[in-house]
């Protein structure tokens, strides 16, 4: 009998939901190109447009403000093109805690780069935000995510939109991680581009969105055919976008409820595990994110152990090749290395369930319990096999 793993990784990506599953499949029978203007080509055509009202109702946005890409990565090097090709951007103000999509693009675009910092808790820095807007020498791009992939940290971004707009400059939100989870609200947060991505909502990999706000000026960064109203160049991918707007609407009430589940779990593990740390748990978070450590412990096995017992969880981001590294998001937070050579990423979705927790916990406390075992017994100087180690000081004189 085969066990059901507890796949908890859905920050990384969540399982692809049936009514994305149905949509694509319906979408394949479909012949033709939504640039034609035969019936074919109409059909194909509606289905990218309903998928964008899906989209657009999610993140309250309008259909027309909505770019099919494939996905948040080709978003953010789109927005910070066109911010340098068509807004005039100067500089570029980064969070320290922004996805790599958001630093490579703006480290390959040419402009000066900045780094806003953010306190303990992950929280970007607003009064240092408008102090480096305010010496930006012209207008600035400021990229602030709206919630971080690995913390699950919101951030500020109404505040900081309304800064940027004072001084004369933009804001990009990647809003890859919160769209489907929290509600989101396009004008409200007053950014002027956010990047959407659809495997984080269940939709297929490889298809996403870049929301430009209606009447920001925009310089496309692949050219050729006039798709996309000449913002993105390319036939679409039809049956992508269908499936990422059947996935939008079916994200629509988002996944408030596994704070419940959240909570559980961050409840279990301080119970047992009383020097166990949280990341972010002071500031609001997304509710299915638990970012966690305590001393002693090693992300490496602990993630190989866990694999092991059937569960699949994070170091982190997903998006380095399968290496584990030093925790970027942490260190800008200023956590010791103690802890965040530990650090895992718990992130819970539509497929999750209290079994799930439950298996979590068992499994995690057994490695926190070895991790104790091991530290108890170096103190005293008792090896794995029971003697007792003799200081080589001593063995010497």
């Amino acid at each position: 009998m085969t066990i059901k793993r507890a796949y908890m990784d859905h920050n990384a990506t969540t399982p692809l939901r049936p009514e994305a599953r149905a949509a694509v499949i319906e979408a394949l029978d479909v012949l033709g190109n939504p640039s034609s203007v035969h019936t074919e080509g109409r059909a194909a055509r509606a289905l990218v447009e309903r998928a964008r009202r899906d989209v657009a109702s999610l993140v309250g946005a309008r259909p027309a403000e909505i770019v099919f890409t494939s996905g948040g990565t080709e978003a953010a090097a789109m927005a910070i093109h066109a911010a340098g090709a068509a807004l005039g951007v100067k500089r570029l103000i980064v969070s320290a805690v922004e996805h790599d999509a958001v630093l490579s693009s703006a480290e390959a675009s040419g402009l000066p780069v900045s780094l806003l910092p953010v306190d303990r808790e992950g929280r970007a820095d607003m009064a240092v935000l408008e102090a480096m807007l305010a010496a930006s020498g012209g207008p600035a791009l400021v990229a602030l995510m709206h919630a971080n992939n690995e913390t699950g940290v919101l951030q500020a971004v109404a505040e900081a939109s309304a800064l940027a707009h004072a001084a004369g400059s933009y804001l990009l939100c990647d809003a890859v991680q919160a769209a489907g989870k929290v509600a989101l609200d396009f004008d409200a947060l007053g950014a002027d581009m956010m990047m959407l991505g659809g495997h984080k909502i269940g939709a297929p990999t490889g298809v996403g969105a870049l929301v430009v706000r209606t009447g920001l000026p925009f310089a496309a960064r692949s050219v050729g055919g006039g798709q996309e109203a000449r913002r993105r160049a390319g036939s679409e991918n039809v049956s992508g976008i269908a499936g990422f707007g059947a996935a939008a609407g079916a994200s629509i009430n988002g996944l408030g409820a596994l704070s419940l589940l959240r909570d559980e779990l961050e409840a279990g593990i301080a119970r047992r595990a009383p020097d166990a740390v949280f990341f972010g748990a002071g500031a609001e978070r997304l509710p299915n994110t638990s970012y966690l450590s305590a001393p002693g412990m090693d992300a490496e096995t602990l993630l190989m152990s866990l694999d092991l017992d059937g569960i699949a969880v994070s170091a982190g981001a997903a998006c380095s090749s399968g290496k584990i590294g030093k925790p970027r998001v942490l260190d800008a937070m200023g956590i010791p290395d103690e802890l965040s050579r530990g650090a895992i990423r718990v992130s819970l979705g539509w497929t999750s369930d209290k079994a799930d927790v439950e298996r979590f916990l068992e499994s995690w406390l057994r490695a926190y319990e070895r991790v104790r075992v091991r530290t108890a017994n170096m103190n005293t100087g008792v090896t794995a096999g029971g003697t007792r180690e003799v200081p080589l000081a001593a063995v010497e004189s």
